[in-house]
């Protein structure tokens, strides 16, 4: 097999090549995946921007997260990480939305949510998919695999959308 190109240039590939735009809900990851998609040139053709919400209550803010999701699965669900993803697509007008949500470590684990215990989604106008990862790594090393988790869903969403004008 050959070897690929890096995630952030597959995704610049085909969000570029067809027409879609993307826009970033960071919680565990910083930031992380909207700097790997910035570092390739010409990333401003799809990537229109992201938000960092940290806080619950930026989620709720400026990602649109009900209140009541936050209070009955808390931040790191499921259901937040749709709610961010659905969120930021909304607000921002993008094709794809992505979002992620988690618990780095090596603190903020509960007996329910690990460190490592990460959720990333991804809305498109098709619906919203959201993935489960329990990584086991240092608080840096659970950051970049849920960054590149994030990467290859938005890869994985965005080649099954329709062809533009389809």
């Amino acid at each position: 097999m050959p070897d690929l190109p890096p995630l952030e240039r597959q995704l610049y590939d085909l969000l570029t090549g067809r027409r879609l735009t993307l826009a970033t809900a960071e919680s565990c990851t910083g930031g992380l995946v909207g700097h790997l998609i910035t570092t390739v040139s010409g990333s401003s053709a799809y990537y229109l921007g992201g938000v960092i919400a940290y806080s619950n209550e930026l989620k709720q803010a400026l990602l649109g997260v009900p209140a009541s999701i936050l209070e009955t699965h808390g931040a790191v669900s499921r259901e937040c990480a749709e709610a961010m993803a659905r969120g930021i697509r909304e607000r921002t007008g993008a094709d794809i939305g992505i979002s992620t949500t988690g618990i780095a470590g090596p603190t903020g684990a509960t007996p329910t949510k690990p460190v490592g215990l990460v959720y990333v989604a991804c809305a498109t106008p098709h619906g919203v998919t959201c993935e489960e990862h329990r990584f086991q790594g240092d608080r840096l090393t659970n950051i970049r695999l849920a960054a590149e988790a994030a990467l290859r869903l938005v890869l994985h969403e965005a080649a099954a959308l329709p062809e533009p004008g389809s």
